[in-house]
């Protein structure tokens, strides 16, 4: 039993509240995950329904100040508040520093996704696609990234800065989800499919650049044309130059590894790297994750990188789902209940964003020229579902305040339908030539 709190000895009731809620955090990631594990969907999409469920949006016990909550919102504190016997003030600071330590781990949780991705994103297997990858990742970036965002300024009067940071959470493919689907029709070495996963490699790295600089733009609350095009300069320069150095980083980082004798020879080393790679391009007023993601890169191109993609995923396993739970716990879809009157536009926007979402990557199978015999709408198709990619700019974009509830609920929704309807899709539009051979890149 907790002993009554001053403001003196509150840290072991913080502890205790980040301990409740990361258990919390934890059933609902693993349940969440399973569930959708169970009916062939991806299990990130359960960790976010998860979240959702636990948040603010239905059992309450997970919620957080930032979304106007306070101490008496959430039963975790309620409960806590009984077991310590906390007044009404001390609870409320409890709340604040449980809440801060949780949205820590959260932020540490998508760095380490996003150094993950980095290590998952092959530049030999970019290389082998060439200009055709490059040409449908370019417009399936540009393409829903411009329509998103006019269409929010021009037709329902968003302001410039949530505008550009909807916009930008179309620009992203989920390469996990639509590998996985390739590799179970086995079209993931046919021309479509190495195309497909190209592209998708690229958007993700095309799409981690948008965000960094719709996230520094969110910080200063207005758009400079010469802040636009330091910060496009800067994410591009720092990720080709981390990448360039890095071929000279990665002896060294080998020999290191190789010298140390203790646990951890491998994998300290390689988050010592990225952490620092974070640090560096927050420094520069670049977003973190941008050098998480070069840090990966870099170190995607060592002889170790096997190992080290192994020994990374426990630590995912850990992290990431603090990030994906927080932010569906985030999300407020009672701000969609289409009875209220006021949240009628919210619904309109999130079809908006949905018919964007998927007409925006569609076009993207009609720019491939010179294959007279590709399957234009399996590629289309193949560039829509969002994923973990698209959750990471709507948990960022909420975090620092650039997207209001509704419209935040609309991305979170334009990101569910759009990862559960391409592995159907992807399915059908292979479907005729599911008998026949894929052709193979010669």
């Amino acid at each position: 039993m907790l002993a009554t709190a001053t403001e003196a000895d509150q840290g072991p009731i913080v502890l205790a509240g980040v301990l409740l809620t990361l258990i919390v955090i934890y059933l609902a990631s693993k349940l969440g995950g399973e569930l959708s594990k169970a009916v062939d969907l991806p299990p990130v999409l359960g960790e976010l329904v998860g979240g959702v469920v636990v948040g603010a949006s239905a059992l309450h016990l997970i919620v957080f100040p930032e979304g106007g909550a306070q101490a008496a919102d959430s039963l975790l504190m309620t409960v806590l508040q009984a077991i310590a016997g906390l007044d009404p003030r001390a609870a409320a600071s409890v709340f604040e520093s449980q809440s801060e330590v949780i949205s820590v781990l959260a932020e540490l949780g998508v760095i380490v996704l996003l150094f993950e991705i980095g290590l998952e994103s092959d530049l030999r297997e970019l290389q082998k696609v060439g200009y055709q990858a490059a040409v449908v990742a370019v417009v399936g970036v540009v393409a829903p990234f411009a329509a998103g965002t006019v269409g929010l300024m021009f037709f329902f009067k968003v302001s410039a800065i949530p505008a550009i940071f909807a916009g930008a959470a179309l620009t992203a493919t989920s390469i996990g989800i639509t590998s996985k689907v390739l590799s179970e029709l086995g079209h993931l070495k046919s021309k479509e499919g190495q195309i497909i996963v190209g592209a998708a490699v690229i958007d993700d790295v095309l799409g981690i650049i948008v965000l960094a600089v719709v996230a520094s733009l969110a910080k200063t609350g207005e758009v400079n044309i010469l802040n636009v095009i330091y910060l496009m300069i800067g994410a591009s320069a720092f990720l080709l130059g981390s990448i360039f150095l890095g071929k000279f980083f990665n002896k060294s980082f080998v020999a290191i590894a190789d010298r140390l004798q203790t646990r951890g020879k491998l994998v300290i080393p390689a988050f010592t790297f990225a952490f620092f790679m974070a640090f560096l391009a927050n420094v520069i007023q670049l977003e973190a994750i941008l050098g998480a993601f070069a840090a990966g890169l870099v170190l995607d191109e060592t002889d170790k990188r096997k190992e080290l993609d192994r020994e990374v995923v426990p630590i995912a396993d850990i992290l990431v789902p603090i990030f994906f739970v927080t932010v569906g716990a985030r999300v407020d879809l009672s701000v969609l209940n289409p009875v209220v009157p006021e949240n009628q536009q919210g619904l309109i926007i999130a079809a908006f964003l949905i018919v964007v979402a998927i007409l925006g990557k569609l076009v993207t199978g009609w720019t491939v020229f010179g294959q007279a015999s590709i399957n234009r709408f399996a590629i289309g198709v193949g560039m829509i579902p969002r994923g973990e990619v698209g959750l990471v700019f709507a948990g960022i974009g909420a975090a620092s305040g650039a997207l209001d509830k509704p419209l935040q609920a609309a991305i979170i929704v334009m990101v569910i339908l759009t990862t559960f309807l391409a592995p159907p899709f992807l399915r059908l539009a292979f479907k005729e030539s599911a008998d026949k051979q894929p052709d193979l890149i010669g």
